[in-house]
């Protein structure tokens, strides 16, 4: 069965974020052999890269609104930007990734579409026949169980996908031959009911915790900021990013923005390594579905070694630097 399907091509810092190409990747799936691919991108200043990458991995027309409303996130402009992008294709569906963004902009757009709208997508069963039935699955009570759910036919749908979970869309063969339409889209700007003076980032070099392929996280046993440097080294050597639970948050250790749990950030990285974490289930909601567990505790009782694929009883600040220093030996 073959659809269209609109995908929003979210980029930071002039570069698409990685789950905008696993957006784009379920969106050539879902489309068919016969679909379309749409993708909208919001920029001020050209886009030029972005649009040579979402090209190259299969976008049939790249949808460019550029315009200084854009310049940094406003809801209110990019939400405007993607209904012109609606109005235009008429897409049977809308892929965006559930980052912070996603979350905000999806049910808006499902509202002003009367669309239903399913968000954290890990998985999609595609029946391929004719009757397109589609099915999104989505986790629940922090990971425990999943559900299935599906769209009423004849409705568009908005569907939000879960950073690191599905299959990024792979580059085309040079020699199919495949180019992709680039057309300015017009919008009007609404009013703005925030105005973004400037962007502080606290953590500035290091990887998205929602889309690093290896966290190294820190939770009280860490006992301070200074106990984090021994996680940042390991991290460094994996080409991971450090995130804590939120008990190293609360007591001061670390920023907010590296919270990973129920009331932080969702990850589901290929390796994940837990130290000094006891494995509240708040911090396992937002873990749990990491490929590989590793936890590093004193505990031997720790709630953590019960989802764990490998555990290591000891102290995190003799474990963690023979770790990295042997993991330094076998790089070099």
């Amino acid at each position: 069965m073959s659809r269209t399907i609109l995908v929003f091509a979210e980029s930071r810092s002039g570069s698409l974020r990685r789950v905008a190409l696993e957006a784009l990747g379920a969106a050539r799936r879902l489309a068919g052999k016969d679909g379309e691919v749409h993708a909208v991108l919001a920029c001020f200043g050209g886009a030029a890269e972005e649009v040579a990458a979402l090209a190259a991995r299969g976008a049939d027309v790249v949808h460019i609104a550029d315009d200084p409303s854009l310049r940094a996130y406003a809801p209110e402009a990019y939400i405007a930007a993607i209904g012109a992008a609606v109005a235009t294709v008429r897409p049977d569906a809308v892929l965006l990734g559930h980052t912070s963004m996603g979350r905000e902009l999806a049910p808006r757009v499902a509202a002003a579409l009367g669309a239903g709208h399913i968000a954290d997508v890990t998985a999609i069963e595609d029946s391929g026949d004719d009757g397109g039935d589609v099915g999104f699955i989505r986790p629940l009570y922090a990971g425990k169980a999943f559900e299935r759910r599906s769209f009423v036919p004849g409705r568009p749908w908005v569907v939000t996908v879960r950073p690191n979970n599905l299959p990024a869309a792979e580059p085309l063969d040079a020699a199919a031959g495949h180019t992709a339409a680039v057309k300015e889209l017009p919008f009007t700007v609404p009013p703005l009911y925030t105005a973004v003076r400037g962007l502080v980032r606290r953590t500035s070099g290091q990887l998205d915790l929602a889309e690093a392929d290896v966290v190294v996280s820190g939770g009280r046993g860490v006992r301070s900021a200074a106990g984090f440097e021994p996680l940042h080294a390991l991290a460094s050597v994996l080409g991971g990013a450090v995130g804590a639970s939120r008990g190293a948050c609360d007591a001061g250790y670390c920023d907010y923005a590296q919270q990973i749990g129920q009331t932080g950030k969702v990850v589901t990285p290929q390796l994940y390594i837990a130290c000094g974490i006891s494995g509240a289930i708040q911090h396992l909601a937002g873990m749990s579905q990491s490929r590989v567990i590793v936890a590093i505790n004193k505990d031997p009782d720790a709630p953590i070694f019960g989802v764990a694929d490998y555990g290591i009883v000891g102290d995190l600040f003799e474990v963690v630097p023979l770790l990295t220093a042997e993991l330094q030996r076998a790089r070099a």
